[in-house]
């Protein structure tokens, strides 16, 4: 088992694919994009799936695909493939934003693809357009329904913004009622790739579970599992759960058994710190996977102790401020 330089297991990696996205999220890039990686910026297959192998050959047991929006990548299912054969391999699930998702569904359970995240911040077509700017509700829905009729075990990830989607926290909670589904309440992060620096935030978890709680009084507290993001609960009858994650508040870096690697290869130890090592570049080197096993021992050993840290020394060193899509948020 992989071990970081505070005691924490790490066996998570969320691995994005491509900065692109077929929606412009506002909290998430600016309306009118990023300036794109180039094909030759972005890792290959051959490489993402190198990578993974010497991960997963020291401990990782779990792999994320991710985005920008891991569809929009061409020939996706081919890495796919690669990945639901690596021996050690115990969990490959997705984060979508459902756009064009529904069509690979039966072939993602042939892969043994059964835990897919889904991005949706509203229930309300004309809200969703506005937070979006695309008009692709529908098929985000169907791809939900999609997926649940093939029995995924389907969780909703939903950024909670002052102003813009409070409204939604509600009949989210109600579609627990009759699907089995767990919808997860984000705290809105810093990243809209704009240089917006924040200076607090009005709807922390504690005030989203208030509103919930105002609603459904009933609502208990359920057991969290091991590592967990978020603070699990659940309305007493409904189908389905409710997590409220802390992403902003950083209340459980003290359990953090994850890293990531953005498009371009960078492995951040955190969320909110700016790269530590870069896979690609030391694969096309022409350094081995020896070489590259020992890279990462090392780099597992500088983690900061948690997010604030992490945000603290990334801009003190640079002040980056990255757009979510960058960085597979």
């Amino acid at each position: 088992m992989l071990k970081d330089n505070h005691g924490r297991n790490i066996n998570y990696l969320r691995l994005a694919v491509t900065d692109k996205c077929n929606l412009r999220c506002f909290y998430c890039m600016p309306e009118e994009g990023l300036n794109w990686l180039s094909r030759d910026e972005l890792m290959s297959y051959e490489e993402l799936l190198r990578a993974c192998t010497v991960m997963v050959n020291r401990g990782i047991d779990k792999i994320r695909i991710t985005g920008g929006e891991p569809f929009v990548r061409k020939d996706i299912m081919k890495l796919l493939t690669g990945l639901s054969a690596l021996s050690g391999l115990k969990d490959l699930s997705m984060t979508t934003n459902g756009v064009l998702t529904a069509p690979y569904v039966s072939e993602m359970k042939k892969l043994g693809i059964h835990n897919v995240n889904v991005s949706l911040d509203t229930l309300d077509e004309n809200r969703f357009f506005t937070i979006t700017l695309r008009d692709e509700f529908k098929k985000v829905m169907a791809t939900l329904e999609e997926l649940l009729r093939n029995d995924m075990n389907v969780k909703i990830n939903a950024v909670v913004m002052a102003g813009k989607n409070t409204q939604d926290i509600a009949p989210m909670v109600e579609l627990t009622k009759h699907l089995p589904v767990s919808v997860r309440f984000i705290e809105e992060m810093p990243f809209n790739g704009d240089g917006h620096v924040y200076s607090g935030l009005e709807w922390d978890h504690a005030r989203i579970l208030d509103e919930i709680r105002r609603h459904f009084p009933e609502i208990k507290k359920v057991a969290d599992p091991a590592n967990s993001t978020a603070y699990n609960y659940q309305v007493p009858g409904h189908k389905g759960g409710v997590g409220i994650i802390a992403a902003y508040s950083r209340t459980f870096c003290g359990t953090c058994n994850r890293i990531r690697v953005t498009p371009q290869g960078v492995l951040k130890n955190c969320l909110y710190d700016d790269g530590v090592l870069n896979i690609r570049d030391l694969m096309r080197a022409g350094q081995n996977d020896d070489a590259l096993e020992q890279h990462l021992k090392t780099a597992f050993g500088t983690r900061a102790k948690d997010g604030w840290e992490a945000e603290r020394l990334r801009i003190e060193r640079n002040g980056i401020h990255e757009s979510m899509a960058t960085i597979g948020g």
